[in-house]
């Protein structure tokens, strides 16, 4: 085996030839050391820049085939496999080249500036495949799905785009309490919350009450994010402690906000009458969210998959929107959603003045009376465990 020096000078020397204008010259040399350097990837690595030089892109190809035999993982002849492939204008293998660069490539920090380019040239690759691919299933699938004309098929629409890469998998990603099994939806269907025709119509008397809240300047409401000091922010740093995005709670970790309900009394009777989530000390929360004009609630999950929340728009000045998973909606005043929050979700308000709704937690459908209660048990458990540590 040659000596790392001597494989660096040979490499160095070759490079050397090619930026000459003597891509020929730099192969021939390269060669004359193949029986001694044929086990590194720089060595083969720089063949195929000389073969690339000389326009033979097959064996560029080739020659990176070998790199990538010593080391798959090797990032720099993976990079340059899907430019000559590209070169050569096959896309559709390019990219699936270049998805395995981008799962390997470096944090945007640690990356060279010159390696910024051909990695958002791959990106674009990517993207443009995925949309085509999207594009051809849709085309060659549709007159199969107008023969389930009756059906829905939201889901298996969902399922082309990811299999063809324009939208990714959400999973269920609860920050507290995972319950096993329970499906990762999104947004669920109402026919589970025949309650929500009470709830809508009394859009008008929550409305009221809030109103009056927003004539006085929204006392009692406080910022959404709280954190204490040394807490890691992460993505919520521009809303921790700040009005942007305020609320005033109703119920709060199972407790009565009895002030909250003083100002708000024909709101707190609707709610009674709603099947609200009952966790002693945890549920339910019930609140007015209001977000400022021009701002944006970060990608999150929420605290447990046995819960979902409901959201009830009650002013919306402009355009605004939600998105759960892969699936963004529009809000539409006095029409509510119940969506799993553990799934990551964002909110934005582009409107030129605040956006209010109202939030609550209910039970997830799917969960058994026994779940339920089993739940709530574990949940006190845990708090238990919690407040005996250090003893």
């Amino acid at each position: 085996m040659v000596a790392g020096p001597e494989l660096k000078k040979i490499i160095v020397d070759s490079q050397a030839m090619v930026r000459q204008g003597d891509p020929r010259g730099a192969l021939s040399y390269l060669q004359s050391a193949a029986p001694q350097l044929a086990g590194y990837v720089d060595f083969h690595m720089n063949v195929a820049i000389a073969q690339r030089a000389l326009g033979d892109l097959p064996a560029a190809i080739k020659a990176l085939n070998n790199a990538l035999a010593i080391d798959p993982y090797a990032f720099m002849p993976m990079l340059s496999k899907g430019a000559i492939l590209e070169q050569m204008g096959d896309m559709r293998t390019a990219a699936q080249v270049y998805k395995d660069v981008l799962r390997i490539a470096p944090p945007d920090s640690d990356t060279p500036a010159s390696l910024r380019p051909p990695l958002q040239r791959a990106q674009e690759v990517v993207d443009e495949q995925a949309a085509a691919m999207a594009s051809y299933f849709r085309d060659t699938l549709s007159p199969l799905m107008q023969e389930h004309g009756g059906e829905s098929l939201g889901r298996f629409e969902e399922c082309m785009d990811v299999v063809a890469g324009v939208k990714r998998v959400y999973n269920a990603e609860p920050v507290q309490v995972h319950y096993p099994r329970l499906p990762a939806i999104p947004f669920f269907d109402r026919s589970y919350f025949p309650w929500f025709e009470t709830l809508e119509a009394a859009t008008e008397t929550i409305q009221g009450e809030l109103q009056s809240l927003m004539n006085e300047g929204l006392p009692g409401f406080k910022p959404y994010v709280q954190y204490a000091p040394g807490t890691p922010e992460n993505q919520f740093k521009p809303l921790n402690h700040s009005d942007n995005w305020s609320s005033l709670w109703l119920w709060k970790d199972g407790q009565p906000q009895k002030e909250a309900m003083a100002r708000c009394p024909k709101t707190t009777a609707v709610l009674e009458q709603l099947p609200l989530a009952d966790q002693p000390d945890f549920a339910p929360t019930a609140l007015f969210s209001a977000l400022a004009p021009h701002t944006k609630i970060p990608p999150h999950t929420g605290s447990t998959n046995t819960r979902l929340l409901v959201h009830l728009p009650l002013i919306l000045p402009g355009p605004a929107g939600f998105r759960v998973g892969n699936e963004v909606r529009e809000w539409r005043i006095g029409e509510a959603w119940a969506f799993d929050d553990t799934i990551e979700h964002e909110a934005w308000n582009d409107a030129d003045q605040t956006r209010v709704i109202m939030i609550f937690d209910i039970w997830n459908p799917l969960l058994t009376e026994a779940e339920r209660s089993m739940v709530s048990a574990l949940l006190g458990t845990h708090r238990d465990w919690l407040a005996g540590a250090g003893k």
